[in-house]
């Protein structure tokens, strides 16, 4: 009989372990995560500090206790992993002060990611917040309900929704970020823009190409200091991003990747034999590139654990492909989306691109309720093939435009390809010319 221990208990380490259950029954299955949820969502966290979802712990699927019971997988909660001895094939785990050694005969590394702490003067002070896990949540919460003034330092994912958030919360918001747009490693300047725009409009103070280079405070932050000038603050929503948490991985002896994420191949091993890594702490492969990237998304870190854990009870039975990196958020209604390649990413890897930013509109211009809606399409000049998507518009439906084009964009799609596509009309779900298919045409200059 195997037995398989899962160090991580989110997104790829709970799906790791779910399907070693499912492909081999007679598994001996072990989850240990450091935390006291499992199957949990950080995604959810702004959401769940604004009150949108009333407690942190709905962001859970499953209870230790569920998992435990139903898939017949031992949870250990609120238990850190501290040590591995590859050789012996035991992990060392602490819980509360005891220490033991857990046996393994496969290993699935599934710790994730971790906020990005830069070394600015006086990070350490109080009130300087970072976010990774759920049961953070009523900590953080606590900090932002008592503040009137808040900064948000970093304009990505996290630093948009939680932008929205605080301002619901009734909070004055500052966003600084170092480069001189909102979601520089998502979003094109052009399409950023409109992103900007929008929050300006809602209250956002935006404080964009204005790097932060000290927090002052004497014991708890009351001011941010940038390049141009000093802001009185309350707390500071450190969103900078995060890296991979590769410490065990390093520990069990296993390569690191180009990106500073664990090196894995397509059946999700790495350098060390038996020693599995999925989710954020590991590296991936673009399929547009085939280069190694390391982009961290949930989805992709379900698929990536249902792989380690399958292949970890009954040997190389499913690959990886990659990723495209799609990705969506919203700031209040504005939903944005993106896929595939960037415009100046496209270039800097040596593609001659070509791209256009229609705007359309989400329904047939004499249904109620149409919005207006904005794609992006960069493809190469050469062959027409498509290579990004960027979409934002105040519909739900932007979700939907960017999956048809995750999925276009791995199918090696060409500009004649999408405008050809049969897409489902009625007047009330899309005009008749499909905003994709526009844009397809236009980017064509005349071709189509």
């Amino acid at each position: 009989m195997v037995r398989v221990v899962i160090v991580g208990g989110g997104a790829a380490g709970a799906s790791a372990a779910a399907r070693a259950r499912r492909l081999d029954p007679s598994a001996e299955v072990v989850l240990i995560e450091r935390g006291s949820m499992i199957t949990h969502a950080p995604c959810g966290m702004p959401y769940a500090i604004g009150g949108i979802v009333k407690s942190h712990e709905e962001l859970m699927t499953y209870s230790p206790e569920e998992f435990e019971k139903e898939r017949n997988i031992k949870v250990l909660i609120r238990t850190a992993v501290v040590d591995v001895d590859v050789d012996k094939r035991v992990v060392v785990v602490k819980r509360g002060e005891s220490t033991e050694k857990i046996a393994w005969d496969k290993l699935v590394i599934a710790t994730g990611a971790k906020p990005l702490v830069p070394k600015i003067p006086g990070v350490e002070l109080k009130g300087i917040l970072t976010m990774r896990h759920p049961d953070e949540v009523p900590h953080l919460k606590g900090h932002l309900e008592k503040a009137k003034t808040v900064a948000v330092v970093g304009g990505g994912y996290i630093g948009v929704e939680m932008a929205e958030v605080l301002l619901e919360m009734g909070k004055r918001v500052l966003l600084f970020e170092m480069f001189d747009q909102v979601l520089p490693a998502a979003l094109d300047p052009d399409v950023a823009a409109i992103v900007a725009e929008e929050m300006k409009s809602r209250g956002v103070e935006l404080h964009l190409g204005e790097k932060v280079v000290e927090f002052k405070g004497s014991d708890h932050v009351n001011k941010v200091v940038t390049e141009k000038g000093e802001y009185q603050v309350d707390e500071v929503v450190l969103a900078v991003g995060v890296r991979p948490d590769v410490d065990l991985a390093v520990r069990a002896g296993a390569k690191l990747g180009e990106t500073g994420a664990v090196y894995v191949n397509e059946y999700m091993e790495t350098t060390v034999p038996d020693v599995y890594a999925a989710g954020d702490v590991a590296e991936k492969v673009h399929r547009i590139t085939g280069r190694r990237v390391w982009i961290p998304l949930a989805p992709t870190a379900n698929k990536e654990g249902q792989v380690a854990g399958g292949n970890a009870v009954k040997g190389r039975v499913l690959k990886f492909p990659g990723v495209v990196g799609t990705a969506v958020t919203k700031f209040y209604d504005l939903y944005i989306a993106r896929t595939g390649l960037g415009e100046k990413e496209a270039a800097q890897l040596g593609f001659k691109v070509q791209s256009s930013l229609i705007k359309a509109r989400t329904k047939a211009h004499y249904m109620p309720n149409a919005s207006p809606v904005h794609v992006k399409l960069i493809a190469e000049e050469s062959t027409g093939r498509i290579l990004g998507a960027q979409i934002v518009g105040k519909s739900q439906v932007v979700a939907a435009y960017a999956d048809i084009m995750a999925v276009t964009i791995q199918s090696g799609y060409t500009l004649s390809d999408l405008f050809f596509s049969d897409l489902g009309y009625m007047p009330d779900t899309a005009p008749v010319w499909h905003p994709l298919i526009v844009a397809a045409r236009v980017l064509s200059k005349g071709r189509l």
